[in-house]
């Protein structure tokens, strides 16, 4: 939140999961459509917004909504798993007009050093942002399609 410049209850943060085992913290209970959705989906780039339970953080619940993400990402995964629970998470957009995000890791370090503790150098990322699905609706809304395929719906 620092880092962007708002407030965390004001900001679209995600959850991290390593899977679905953990969704019930965070979740209200889905119907079986839904949780097909989320299998067939992930892990994989979407972020998928859902119902938000009483057991969130307080800086989360004014929201009622949480975006969860299982991403088909090695390194994310080992953090979350090695934490034993997930990570907050969100895009930080690039200034550059033509590169919306930085996936280069040095210049990713080099202007991030200093307002962050650690910066993993996992190679070049992709610069195509997650599709988000809205799964709160009867329907699902795609809120922005990215590098994840429609098809899961």
């Amino acid at each position: 939140a620092k880092i962007k410049g708002i407030k965390l209850e004001k900001a679209n943060f995600s959850f991290v999961c390593s899977s679905l085992s953990n969704l019930s913290d965070y979740v209200k209970q889905i119907d079986t459509s839904t949780f097909k959705i989320l299998k067939r989906a992930l892990p994989g780039p979407y972020t998928f917004i859902l119902p938000g339970n009483n057991d969130l953080p307080k800086e989360f619940r004014k929201k009622k909504t949480v975006g969860i993400r299982v991403p088909a990402n090695n390194i994310a995964l080992q953090i979350v798993e090695l934490l034993g629970n997930p990570i907050v998470s969100t895009s930080i957009h690039d200034e550059d007009e033509v590169i919306e995000y930085s996936t280069d890791p040095e210049l990713i370090f080099e202007k991030w050093q200093n307002k962050v503790d650690l910066v993993i150098d996992g190679g070049y990322g992709d610069n195509v942002a997650s599709t988000i699905i809205d799964l709160t609706g009867h329907e699902p809304e795609v809120i922005r399609e990215g590098k994840g395929s429609l098809d899961v719906l």
